[in-house]
């Protein structure tokens, strides 16, 4: 069998198209929307994403500004960027880019993010206001794992799904936007073992656990959805996921390569979600997001 490749471009194409109808009614309204990431890291990686988000924004008609604090800041200067971004009634989105220097952790200062502006649902009330199904942004790797299985026409109601890592950015998050859909959830992590007793009894099985080659062939059942968030880099250079395509693709049904996968739709996610917090500020200044996973009803 081989296995039908979930390729993110398609499903971020769709999303931008979203988000061009956003930003065409904000402007209507005299409004620019405005993300702004908040970066404090000298890690090439993560500057070269953050650079893919601007053009991304850019390309999109949304502002983006990168606030370089630098390496070497300490946790007062961030938070007191965050804090005035927060107040700032012309900007819409907050992003909090990790890592952050030594000794800095990215819990506390999260929290300074106002939910209404927290794109990336990084502030644990954002997470506490999803599980509660009240208004917030889920973040956005999270929510994209959805946005793939609804583009290709996998439902959720009433399916089995097996989430493989049990993080604040994916794993806690997707367990609710998944039980949203009806879906019935097991989350698995590191003393999940053997891995496979929670895995192939699954519909669909999403990987996240940040291990390169954690999920085999043997761990799926024959005809399951696979969604491989992971991002592994290789002493080689490669970027690899947490599935072994070569032998998940012999088995599943279906297959979200590494990358362009689930990355590509990520970073959609985040300019729609900040012309989401742009448009629900236009419309109900007292109201963020208007549904679990951001504004407008996505999840």
């Amino acid at each position: 069998m081989k296995a039908l490749a979930l390729a993110g471009p398609p499903v971020a194409r769709q999303l931008r198209e979203t988000t061009g109808a956003n930003v065409r009614e904000l402007h209507g309204r005299g409004i620019t929307p405005r993300l702004a990431v908040v970066l404090a890291t000298d890690n090439e990686a993560t500057l070269w994403y953050v650079r893919s988000i601007a053009r991304a924004a850019e390309k999109a008609g949304v502002e983006c500004e990168v606030l370089d604090l630098g390496a070497t800041a300490q946790a007062g200067e961030i938070a007191a960027v965050l804090r005035g971004l927060s107040t700032d009634d012309n900007t819409h989105g907050i992003i909090l880019q990790t890592p952050l220097p030594p000794g800095v952790s990215a819990d506390g200062l999260a929290a300074e993010i106002s939910v209404d502006k927290d794109i990336d649902g990084a502030n644990p009330l954002s997470l506490g206001r999803l599980t509660a199904g009240l208004p917030a942004f889920a973040p956005a790797t999270a929510r994209a794992v959805v946005e793939v299985l609804d583009h290709y026409g996998f439902p959720l109601a009433g399916k089995s799904v097996a989430v493989v890592g049990r993080s604040t950015v994916v794993g806690k998050p997707l367990l609710q936007l998944l039980l949203h859909r009806d879906a019935a959830v097991t989350v698995c992590h590191s003393r999940s073992q053997p891995l496979g007793r929670y895995t192939r009894d699954a519909d669909v099985v999403v990987a996240a656990a940040g291990r390169a080659g954690l999920l085999t062939g043997s761990d799926i059942r024959p005809g399951a959805v696979v969604v491989d968030v992971g991002t592994n880099v290789q002493e080689d250079g490669q970027l690899v996921g947490d599935a072994d395509p070569a032998s998940v693709g012999e088995v599943a049904a279906a297959l979200s390569p590494v990358p362009g996968g689930v990355g590509t739709v990520t970073t959609a996610l985040l300019v729609l979600h900040t012309t989401e917090a742009a448009l629900a500020r236009a419309r109900q200044p007292s109201l963020a997001a208007s549904s679990p996973g951001g504004a407008g009803g996505h999840a």
